[in-house]
């Protein structure tokens, strides 16, 4: 026998509730604070409806993580296009827009940060997920530039994207990191930091 209506809103407000009620826990506390205890007090619901609606604290976990990545790609997304013609431009305008996109999600940032102290299966599938949203994005936004010859330019992206992340995780934890402030102007900074380095990508 179907859910009526009335039952269907009540269990969509009560799921909405407990989903809001773990971005808030995880961006107060972090993910040490959150339980099915913390979960159910904060939403207001019974520990049992965690457990019926999201087979515990996991489905929670999994539905803030697909509104993460919906916050990437709508950030993504906003970027205006341009044609480029060489890598460095592009390698460029990646960087800048996947570091602003994961600046205007604290939530990603909060996930990314649980990743690098605990591994699981749960953890390693967000990840994945989050990686194929800037992936998708930059195979979209390039589609007729090609990989130089000489040197790694794959390699290289990876280690300037590893490094714009961690400034991303670092700002949302401390004011600075190796002398440069993580603010407007520190930011400024970086940027133009990226530009020298890119000098490795082929023009």
């Amino acid at each position: 026998m179907a859910d009526s209506p009335a039952r269907q809103r009540d269990r969509s407000a009560t799921e909405a509730s407990i989903v809001e009620a773990g971005e808030h826990i995880l961006l107060r506390d972090g993910f040490p604070g959150l339980n099915v205890q913390t979960l159910a007090a904060q939403a207001g619901c019974d520990r049992k409806l965690v457990y019926r609606y999201f087979d515990g604290v996991d489905g929670v976990v999994e539905r803030i993580a697909a509104r993460a990545c919906a916050e990437l790609v709508r950030s993504l997304d906003s970027v205006p296009r341009v044609e480029h013609e060489g890598l460095r431009g592009f390698a460029r305008e990646s960087l800048t827009a996947w570091v602003a996109a994961l600046r205007a999600s604290p939530l990603t940032l909060r996930l990314m940060a649980w990743a690098l102290v605990e591994s699981s299966p749960l953890l390693n599938r967000i990840e994945s997920d989050r990686s194929a949203v800037l992936q998708a994005w930059m195979r979209e936004r390039r589609p007729r530039l090609k990989t130089a010859p000489g040197g790694d330019a794959v390699a290289l992206n990876a280690v300037l994207l590893a490094a714009v992340q961690h400034l991303a995780l670092s700002a949302s934890a401390r004011p600075g990191l190796g002398g440069v402030a993580l603010d407007d102007d520190g930011w400024a900074r970086i940027e133009a930091a990226l530009d020298r380095l890119l000098v490795a990508f082929p023009d």
